[in-house]
C-alpha cells in the first residue's frame, strides 16, 4: 500500500447485514469504499462481542481493497498472530489494552502487517507520542468504543489536530472512528484525519439490492469534506 494523505472512507461492516457479509463487502467496494473496517470486540475491553479470527478469515476473500481490523480486546498480544493469519492488512490495537503497547506494535509488525494504535476518548494524545515511530496509523475514537451509532464527541477534534502536528511529515495515517457523517466528516478532515470510518452513515437506507444508496451516502460525505 503506497502512502498518501487523500481522504479514504472505510465503512464499518458492524453496520452491514450480518446475514449477507460477502455481498455487503462487495457492494460497498463497488460503490467506492477505499478500505473495509472490521471492528473486533471481546465483551470485556468493550461491552459488546463481535468477530473472531474465523469470521475475519471468511471476510477476506470478499475484500479486494484493504482490510483494516480494529482490535478492541484485552489482552491483545496473544491474538495478533491469529488475526494476521486470518487476512488482516492492518491491525490496530488500543494503547489502553496493553501494559507494553510498544511491544504490541512490534508484534504486529513481526507478522508483516501494517500496525495501528488506537486512543479512547479519555486518553490523552501524549500516550502515543513515543509510539509513533512504530505506527503506520493512529486511530482516534470519537465515541466510546463498543457500539455503533453513538453521538460524536466534539472534544476529540482538538486531539486530532494536536496529533497531526505531532506526526509532522512522517507517513502515518490518522483514522477517526465514531459518529462520522456528512456533518462531522469535514471537521475531522480539516483537523488532519485522512481515514474516516463510517458505519450507519454509509449503510443507512441501503441494502445489497439497493447498493447505489451506499455510493450516494459515501459521495455525500466526500462532497461535504470538499465543500469546506
Amino acid at each position: 500500500m503506497t502512502f498518501d494523505r487523500s481522504i479514504k472512507i472505510a465503512p464499518s461492516i458492524l453496520s452491514a447485514d450480518f446475514a449477507n457479509f460477502g455481498a455487503e463487502i462487495r457492494a460497498i467496494e463497488d460503490q467506492g469504499a477505499d478500505w473495509v473496517h472490521v471492528n473486533v470486540m471481546d465483551g470485556h475491553f468493550v461491552p459488546n462481542l463481535t468477530f473472531g479470527p474465523p469470521a475475519v478469515n471468511a471476510f477476506r476473500p470478499h475484500v479486494k481493497t484493504f482490510m483494516d481490523v480494529h482490535l478492541m480486546i484485552a489482552p491483545v498480544d496473544a491474538y495478533i498472530e491469529a488475526y494476521a493469519e486470518a487476512g488482516a492488512d492492518m491491525i490496530t490495537a488500543h494503547v489502553e489494552a496493553s501494559p507494553h503497547p510498544h511491544r504490541t506494535l512490534q508484534a504486529i509488525r513481526a507478522t508483516g502487517k501494517k500496525a495501528g494504535i488506537a486512543l479512547n476518548p479519555g486518553t490523552p494524545v501524549e500516550a502515543v507520542e513515543y509510539l509513533l515511530d512504530m505506527a503506520d496509523m493512529v486511530l482516534v475514537m470519537t465515541v466510546n468504543p463498543g457500539f455503533g451509532g453513538q453521538k460524536f464527541i466534539h472534544s476529540q477534534i482538538d486531539k486530532i489536530a494536536r496529533l497531526r502536528g505531532m506526526i509532522g511529515d512522517r507517513p502515518i495515517h490518522i483514522q477517526v472512528d465514531g459518529g462520522v457523517d456528512p456533518v462531522t466528516a469535514p471537521l475531522v478532515a480539516k483537523a488532519g484525519a485522512d481515514v474516516l470510518v463510517a458505519g450507519s452513515a454509509v449503510f443507512k437506507g441501503g441494502s445489497v439490492d439497493q447498493a447505489s444508496v451506499y455510493g450516494d451516502n459515501m459521495r455525500t460525505i466526500r462532497t461535504a469534506i470538499e465543500a469546506v
